[in-house]
């Protein structure tokens, strides 16, 4: 790590009150993730933890003050990616394995990039906040839902006896049914 990451990452465990190592977990999943998002295990966070801008999950779930230092030091990370884009992407991430095949994207152009996105055997999903718009993919049937005023921070997708979503916002639970449908 070079100085001035190594100072960062000082500077933010110092200020967050973690750990470096901690600190620097949440930094490199946040390059595998693009700078926009983070999966990573941490013992400071309770373990398996996942951060994007709107969503915060620590292991020790009903804990807000761990959530809220994760999303501090996460938020203060991602800025600091987005000023450094280099160190996002040029600089490969310290993983075990990385694939050497690239899947193609295949969510439908000129939505922009998306805040969220999350698959389950046939079911995925991708929320674009920028343009407003989420896409739900089921069974490979593609619907793009005009997301209105919603800004979706909380997404729940289970597979059990059937495959669910469920998406929250600043205004409760959000029912597709109160979505108006668009054409890609």
């Amino acid at each position: 790590m070079d100085d001035l990451k190594t100072a960062l990452v000082a500077r933010l465990a110092a200020r967050h009150g973690l750990s470096r190592d901690a600190v620097e977990t949440v930094l490199r999943a946040l390059r595998s993730g693009g700078g926009s998002m983070a999966q990573f295990s941490h013992a400071e966070f309770g373990g398996m933890s996942q951060w994007s801008s709107g969503m915060t999950m620590v292991g020790d779930m009903f804990n807000d003050a761990l959530r809220a230092k994760l999303n501090a030091v996460a938020t203060d990370l991602a800025a600091y990616l987005r000023e450094n884009p280099e160190v996002a992407h040029n600089e490969p991430a310290e993983v075990s394995y990385r694939s050497q095949q690239q899947v193609p994207e295949s969510w439908p152009g000129g939505l922009g990039t998306p805040s969220s996105t999350g698959s389950q055997n046939h079911l995925r999903y991708a929320i674009y906040p920028d343009t407003r718009r989420l896409v739900i993919e089921d069974a490979g049937q593609r619907t793009i839902y005009d997301t209105g005023d919603h800004v979706i921070s909380g997404i729940a997708q289970a597979q059990s006896r059937d495959a669910t979503l469920t998406l929250r916002s600043q205004n409760g639970l959000v029912r597709l049914s109160d979505l108006k449908k668009v054409d890609a």
